[in-house]
């Protein structure tokens, strides 16, 4: 027998509770599995709605998961905001030389690699997401997206005194990273079991965290200070 599908949102209030209820469900197919094989036949399934339904509401799939994303970019934007308000000012020259930026780039690494869903999605983002919805829902997403990265920007030059074009750059190296990584880490996949039952295949084996942790110190490290 058929799920008989929910009667049309009529008021404004309805109307988000139900967009709401879409996205929670992509969010725990997505989460569960991995954001590309996450169908729209599957989160209409999972609300109890028909297909058809669903596009009152959202125009693609992927308008639903770049929706995702820009609320992911909020949650760690303000969660790495907050642990970098854990370290101090510098003030002088001497302690802008001492500051250590591999802390600071573990702390990076630490926030992204908390959210494997927000990382899948900054990996498929740019690759379809965004590709795939009208010029006006990737418009309010870029707001959306250049607001959170112009916060952890002004951050990162407190604690660095670094430009705010560098701070950009770290930004967009630890968030592309951490996408890229993720995929090749291939967690929970078949994939990964043969990489971890292969010998000989052990050098695919990625270890998400020290390595982005790495790469962001190494970038850190060589970012010159404004105040020398």
């Amino acid at each position: 027998m058929s799920t008989p599908s929910p009667q049309r949102a009529r008021s404004a209030a309805a109307k988000q509770q139900r967009e709401r209820a879409i996205l929670d469900a992509a969010r725990a197919l997505g989460a569960d599995r991995s954001v590309r094989e996450v169908t729209l036949t599957d989160i209409a399934a999972a609300v109890g709605m028909h297909k058809s339904a669903m596009l009152r509401y959202f125009e693609t799939r992927e308008q639903i998961f770049l929706a995702l994303t820009a609320e992911g970019w909020e949650d760690w934007s303000g969660a790495l905001r907050a642990r970098l308000s854990e370290f101090t000012d510098v003030t002088d020259v001497t302690e802008v030389a001492d500051r250590d930026r591999g802390a600071i780039a573990a702390v990076i690494a630490q926030s992204l690699v908390a959210r494997p869903f927000f990382c899948d999605l900054l990996a498929q983002a740019p690759l379809n997401l965004e590709r795939n919805v009208s010029l006006e829902s990737v418009y309010a997403f870029k707001t959306v997206v250049l607001g959170e990265v112009a916060a952890v920007a002004v951050e990162l030059c407190r604690l660095l005194a670094i430009t705010e074009r560098a701070a950009v750059d770290v930004i967009a190296t630890a968030t592309s990273m951490a996408g890229a990584l993720l995929q090749m880490a291939a967690p929970g996949t078949r994939l990964r079991t043969l990489y971890e039952t292969h010998p000989e295949l052990a050098h695919a084996l990625v270890d998400i965290e020290p390595q982005l942790t790495r790469i962001l110190t190494a970038l850190l490290n060589g970012l010159p200070s404004t105040e020398r």
